[in-house]
């Protein structure tokens, strides 16, 4: 069974994306510099969370359906840091139409 953020991606289409610009591929870091754009001279944001509609440059496919983060790997802290049933995973779902975290896992334990 594959994890339920595979057929969600609320998050990725709903929230700013800001970090540092040591965290770019650039300056030593893992973060593709051509996915994002500067906010001033120590931030930068990942392309796609700049504007409105929010999507992020590096999600694919459809949310609430199937999606993939085309930069898992090397995805930036903020997108490390949100964790799948927390405040701010419920908050996306929620905006997206979609069902808390906690009814799709059910008992599983992911």
């Amino acid at each position: 069974m594959s994890h339920p953020c595979l057929s969600c991606g609320a998050c990725c289409a709903s929230y700013r994306v800001d970090f540092s610009v040591y965290e770019l591929d650039e300056a030593g870091g893992k973060v593709p510099s051509g996915l994002t754009v500067e906010v001033n001279g120590s931030t930068c944001r990942m392309r796609g969370t700049d504007h409105v509609p929010i999507r992020c440059a590096a999600l694919t496919g459809k949310v609430g359906e199937k999606v993939a983060c085309g930069i898992y790997e090397w995805r930036p802290a903020p997108c490390h840091e949100l964790e799948a049933g927390d405040y701010g995973c419920e908050k996306a779902r929620a905006r997206h139409g979609l069902p808390p975290y906690a009814e799709v896992v059910g008992d599983r334990i992911v």
